[in-house]
């Protein structure tokens, strides 16, 4: 188990893998989890749908920052901005120009990266699938993300878009971005902490998340980018595998 302090409340037998939090009074204390790594604490907020903060002891990380640049004005300002696709959920431009600081850098997929006005992509790196760089000492694995449905296709195309792997001072995660229960995330191994989504008709279902979780296994999931999907049957469908992932859901919708 990774040491960790939390704001939890530990759901009912019969769902020993699921972790339950109180999200009104997590909303208004700031909500944040705390993981050790070899160099301190990551902390992660949540922050609506997609995006979310990590203060890492190499830096702050936002993760595909979208809507009002005020749902920020309480987070440290961020020294990477991780993009992992086009979709107005997950990029803005407007958004990220109101965000940067005089040393942000940002990594995104090649498709976002063209689409960049010149001051961002100018401080962007593009990461293709299967590509790796170290911005501000994190390790960062550019995986495949897509829908394998053939009537979902259309939302995200094998090839275009981003999840990342992070590795943070011993602490690996995962960012799964957009993306059906594909190969390469069944393949995964010694992931820690991830983010998996689940609303149709753009990701999976309930039970395509819980597979995939399965079989790769982390130490930690949260339920991210699920809007009218139901993360608590994630959970149960998780136990029910057999799986000892503990599922975190955070108030991502409030």
């Amino acid at each position: 188990m990774l040491p960790r302090r939390t704001f939890l409340a530990v759901a009912a037998a019969g769902a020993a893998t699921t972790v339950f939090r109180p999200t009104a009074l997590m909303a208004q204390a700031g909500a944040s989890d705390s993981y050790a790594t070899d160099g301190g604490e990551v902390v992660i907020r949540p922050v609506s749908h997609a995006s979310f903060v990590m203060e890492t002891p190499s830096g702050v990380i936002y993760c595909d920052p979208v809507g009002e640049a005020a749902q920020y004005e309480d987070m440290p300002a961020p020294d990477l901005i991780l993009i992992t696709h086009e979709h107005g959920d997950h990029y803005n431009a407007d958004t990220l120009a109101a965000l940067v600081g005089a040393s942000t850098q940002l990594v995104t997929n090649p498709a976002v990266y063209e689409k960049m006005p010149d001051g961002l992509k100018a401080r962007a790196t593009a990461l293709a699938n299967g590509e790796k760089a170290m911005v501000i000492g994190v390790d960062i694995d550019a995986v495949p993300a897509y829908n394998t449905t053939e009537e979902r296709k259309q939302y995200h195309p094998e090839g275009r878009d981003n999840g990342y792997v992070l590795n943070i001072d011993g602490l690996t995660v995962y960012i799964a971005g957009d993306t059906e229960d594909t190969r390469e995330m069944r393949a995964l191994t010694d992931i820690d902490v991830a983010f998996v989504p689940m609303n149709l008709p753009y990701t999976m279902t309930e039970e395509q998340a819980a597979s995939g979780v399965a079989a790769f296994a982390p130490k930690v999931v949260y339920p991210y980018h699920y809007r009218d999907s139901d993360p608590e049957k994630f959970a149960q469908l998780l136990s029910d595998e057999g799986a000892e992932t503990e599922v975190v859901i955070g108030p991502w919708y409030g």
